[in-house]
């Protein structure tokens, strides 16, 4: 059975100078997920409803994500795991169509509920802290909970499709969003629809996201010297030369000539082009 590893110098391992203890966040568990969320409720700007109310329809545009609410809580009877739930917060961007042939903007919020079970192991120790945080009441008398901490990784999301529906179809039976964090009102002024329209609008979504559940950990690792900068700085000012900065800027021939084939979208944000959503 090989030896244990122990904090000091390392000799004879591949460049391996010495193995330190550090103080790090582990993941634990993780996922990634791809969501098509469809017919999420459009709540438009106290501008906009009248343009929604006349709307003979609607088109996609752009989104974007505001914020994510991210709750941790314990799964009962099945010790280590972590009911995740988020809220995600969209600023949403659409074209209505009236009489005239040029589309009118109209901005408002989307809101989508997700919720995920990871793995994020046991801990019961009482965690004390003497941080130093500016304002905040002294903690070296505050306990910080021992939950796992979850992260929530996102880009914004690809509008594929918006409809409009009067409101005698189905649909209007359904209730208004719960609750708004000031934050996200603040973004819009404060001046969001309160569910009373004649019209309403329904966009599906396409979302990208990762999730993990990490913990404070001791771990070891191996050291193969210190990180020391190999380049130095460099910026337009202390006297360069601007010109020999120019000279170093390769010359961008795509952009005057056009490509000889047009490819399928493989990524990401060459879909979101595809979808004019740029």
């Amino acid at each position: 059975m090989p030896e244990r590893v122990v904090p000091g110098p390392v000799e004879g391992s591949s460049g391996i100078r010495e193995a330190v203890c550090i103080h790090t966040k582990k993941i634990y568990d993780s996922c990634r997920d791809k969501d098509c969320i469809e017919d999420l409720r459009f709540y438009p700007r106290l501008s906009s409803v009248d343009t929604v109310n006349r709307a003979l329809s609607v088109k996609g545009g752009s989104a974007r994500l505001l914020h994510v609410y991210v709750d941790v809580e314990p799964v009962t009877f099945n010790r280590g795991f972590y009911t995740i739930d988020m809220r995600f917060f969209y600023c949403v961007t659409l074209q209505a169509y009236l009489s005239s042939p040029i589309p009118v903007q109209v901005e408002g919020l989307c809101v989508f509920d997700k919720r995920v079970i990871l793995f994020g192991s046991e801990g019961n120790a009482k965690i004390f802290s003497s941080e130093f945080r500016d304002g905040a009441p002294d903690p070296q008398l505050m306990r910080r909970s021992n939950l796992p901490v979850a992260v929530v990784e996102a880009v914004d999301p690809i509008v594929l499709d918006a409809k409009l529906t009067d409101c005698c179809d189905s649909h209007c039976c359904e209730g208004d969003v719960a609750e708004i964090p000031g934050c996200i009102s603040s973004y819009f002024d404060g001046e969001l629809s309160s569910g009373g329209d004649s019209r309403r609008i329904y966009v599906t979504l396409g979302q990208f996201s990762i999730v993990r559940l990490e913990r404070d950990s001791q771990l070891l690792i191996p050291v193969y010297d210190y990180c020391m900068p190999c380049k130095e700085c460099s910026g337009g000012s202390n006297g360069e030369d601007p010109c020999g900065l120019f000279r170093n800027i390769a010359f961008p021939s795509n952009e005057f000539f056009p490509p000889n084939t047009v490819s399928h979208p493989e990524t990401y944000e060459d879909t979101k082009a595809r979808c004019g959503c740029q």
